[in-house]
């Protein structure tokens, strides 16, 4: 009965952080390797997680991350180069540089927390496409270097461009995507080593 009453409070403090968070139960699923059904039964206290299950429900809860967020946040903002941080499934904008918000006619205040990917050109919506056949969401980290057109938007203006998608875990246990643009217009000019 203690394992069930132990149970019973990691089911309402997983409830309580994916509300605070603003997770729905399909993506905390996800996250845990379950279905949403089974969240919702250990949120109730109809179910109880086994060993592998709450072991990971405490790195979800677990606050050791805590400010990381808002670390790289700041980073992101206070970047030189034009790069945004993106939430990697939803594909929320969550920060912006000076350098990336230069190339749009809107504040990225005013697009905070939308999703971007209705900006998107067909070579990033191929790329999108791909990964999860590449196995991008099968791990915390991956690295994605990409060629794209111009989207030709006034407002949320992607340029023909070398880009650098970069997947990083965040506080929640969800991931975010750093796009950096590498380098704009077409191939790099071939340099020679003396």
């Amino acid at each position: 009965m203690e394992g069930r009453s132990a149970s019973h409070t990691v089911g309402q403090d997983l409830r309580r952080l994916r509300r605070l968070r603003g997770l729905k139960q399909g993506h905390v699923a996800e996250l845990l390797g379950v279905t949403q059904a089974t969240v919702s039964r250990w949120e109730r206290g109809l179910a109880w997680p086994d060993e592998t299950h709450a072991a990971r429900i405490a790195a979800l809860l677990s606050p050791g991350r805590a400010g990381q967020d808002a670390a790289l946040k700041r980073l992101v903002q206070r970047s030189r180069d034009p790069v945004h941080l993106i939430c990697d499934r939803s594909h929320r904008l969550l920060a912006a540089s000076a350098a990336r918000e230069a190339e749009w006619t809107v504040s990225a205040s005013t697009v905070l927390g939308q999703p971007l990917l209705s900006y998107a050109t067909p070579q990033i919506l191929d790329a999108e496409a791909g990964l999860a056949g590449a196995g991008w969401y099968d791990r915390p980290d991956g690295v994605l270097d990409l060629e794209t057109e111009t989207n030709h938007r006034p407002d949320l203006l992607i340029r023909r461009s070398r880009m650098r998608w970069e997947r990083i875990l965040l506080e929640d246990g969800t991931a975010g995507r750093l796009v950096t643009t590498l380098r704009w217009g077409g191939p790099a000019p071939a340099t020679t080593k003396n």
